[in-house]
């Protein structure tokens, strides 16, 4: 049974929480990889270096609309293939992230946390929350 009174607040500490780790995870693109350090980074996994700047912005805004509530269940749904790709790159380092190199539990928890607040919705004192395309009857 989901308490319809409690409900929405449980969401909003979901959408606050999520999101102040997504823009946690640019901050350290930002302040301690640097963003040339993170191009560098892309680069000898054989990735384009121009990818630096645009995971850096799509997680910084990203998180900062999911912390405000504007349209936070589709941006979390929309960011889940940029942790995927970060997922993807620390799997072989295994489980934990403190490991050498990084492992995958955070890159997954932040997957799953942003699936569910898709599914959960945004809760209260969302400043924007109306579907901004077609999610269900449940949605509306």
């Amino acid at each position: 049974m989901i308490d319809s009174r409690s409900a929405p607040y449980g969401a909003l500490v979901l959408r606050v929480a999520l999101g102040l780790m997504w823009v946690s995870h640019a901050l350290l693109k930002y302040a301690v990889f640097t963003i040339p350090g993170f191009a560098g980074f892309l680069g000898s996994l054989g990735l384009p270096e121009a990818l630096a700047w645009p995971v850096f912005l799509a997680e910084l805004i990203g998180g900062l609309l999911i912390i405000a509530g504007v349209y936070a269940r589709h941006v979390a749904l929309l960011l889940i293939p940029v942790m995927a790709g970060a997922m993807s790159v620390h799997i072989p380092n295994g489980w934990l992230f403190s490991a050498a190199g990084g492992g995958w539990e955070y890159p997954g928890f932040l997957i799953v946390a942003s699936f569910a607040l898709w599914l959960i919705g945004d809760g209260a004192l969302a400043l924007r929350s109306r579907p901004l395309f077609f999610v269900g009857a449940a949605a509306r």
